[in-house]
């Protein structure tokens, strides 16, 4: 048996006790994996949705938030009148109203957004598979991530709040917000919704030759009394400000990963140096250098994390995708090269550090006293 099938055989002498250390490791590498897989797709989603949409600036009821949700509702009349502020090119109201998923089989709630069709393009919805609806009839189109969880076709009707709307197009943006929404006539939902002449928020798209800034202080100096605003690059740096924070928890998860799996390599290997005492005492008789019998301990650690690394992979897509098909998420998910680069680095860095000590103790152990080791 040769140096490299020593190594890969050593680690599962004792099946068990390799076993649990699998384990262990791998369940911090999926949970790894799981997370990086989430948060990617989650920014990816969330910075697709950004660029989509052509409106500048969001106007919502006063102590309101995009990320908090609206609270309360606008007269329609403000959709007007930010229409004569300086620098304002377009402005369309929205009106927002959650349903629940008319099959009973999907995710819990769906979004319904009323919007003048005329005004879909400040939502990123530039290309439909069909037709746009009718504003005046209950016409709907929907995202691609309701029609493929729903199994819905064009021409379908859905309720929607004891009404039925018939399906006349479907569209996809990339983003998981907008994809997984249904869109119909303002007018047509304000009525059967009894929500006359109301929106929730009122998107504003900037002229050419004036700054978003600009237009913003404008409409918040005339209105401060009744509207909130957040602009898109407000929107953009609260995403990230999100991120960061979950990718902060991450690298905590990470850190524990590595603490949590270098302490169970470590008793591995200290157990498996115990019971190998006399062995290496052998091996060093007949000629092992101190620096082969710490290679070999070293590479038995690495063998053993490596496994697990992989292990941990598989299983923390697994779970990410069984997860989604239950839930039915409507985000897309995105597979980094990074996250695997990153899962694989913490399994080496757990091999390593947590085969270092073994390694050197069992490097320094003495022939004499080894052999003599019952």
């Amino acid at each position: 048996m040769n140096y490299l099938e020593l190594m890969i055989r050593n680690p599962f002498r004792n099946k068990t006790r390799s076993f649990l250390a699998i384990v262990g490791i791998a369940i911090g590498i999926a949970t790894i994996v799981a997370l990086g897989v989430i948060t990617a797709s989650l920014e990816e989603s969330t910075q697709t949705t950004l660029q989509e949409g052509t409106a500048e600036i969001t106007a919502m009821p006063l102590g309101s938030s995009m990320m908090g949700g609206t609270s309360g509702s606008l007269n329609e009349s403000y959709v007007d009148e930010l229409k004569n502020i300086s620098g304002v090119k377009q402005t369309a109201g929205l009106l927002q109203v959650s349903i629940t998923d008319p099959t009973g089989t999907g995710p819990g709630a769906i979004t319904v957004y009323g919007m003048n069709s005329k005004d879909l393009e400040l939502e990123g919805i530039n290309s439909i598979n069909g037709s746009a609806y009718n504003d005046n009839n209950r016409e709907v189109i929907v995202g691609k991530s309701i029609m493929d969880s729903e199994n819905y076709t064009i021409g379908d009707n859905i309720t929607i709040l004891g009404e039925q709307y018939k399906i006349v197009g479907t569209y996809e943006t990339g983003s998981m917000f907008t994809d997984g929404a249904i869109y119909t006539g303002l007018e047509t939902l304000q009525n059967d919704s009894n929500s006359q002449n109301e929106v929730s928020t009122i998107a504003v798209k900037v002229d050419d030759n004036t700054t978003v800034e600009t237009v913003n202080n404008n409409i918040q100096n005339k209105y401060n009394d009744t509207l909130s605003t957040i602009t898109s690059d407000e929107m953009e740096k609260t995403t990230e400000n999100m991120m960061s924070v979950v990718n902060a928890a991450t690298t905590a998860i990470e850190a524990l990963a590595i603490i949590i799996g270098g302490v169970g390599v470590i008793n591995t290997m200290m157990m498996t140096v115990f019971e190998r005492t006399r062995e290496i005492g052998v091996l060093k008789s007949v000629g092992w250098t101190s620096r082969k019998v710490l290679t070999m301990i070293m590479g038995e650690s690495i063998v053993l994390t490596i496994i697990s690394g992989i292990i941990g992979t598989i299983l923390g897509l697994l779970a990410v995708i069984i997860l989604f098909n239950i839930t039915g998420g409507d985000m897309t998910l995105t597979y980094n090269i990074g996250i695997f680069i990153r899962a694989f680095a913490v399994a080496l860095i757990v091999g390593i550090l947590g085969g270092l000590y073994p390694a050197i103790k069992a490097s320094r152990l003495a022939p004499t006293e080894a052999l003599r080791y019952e």
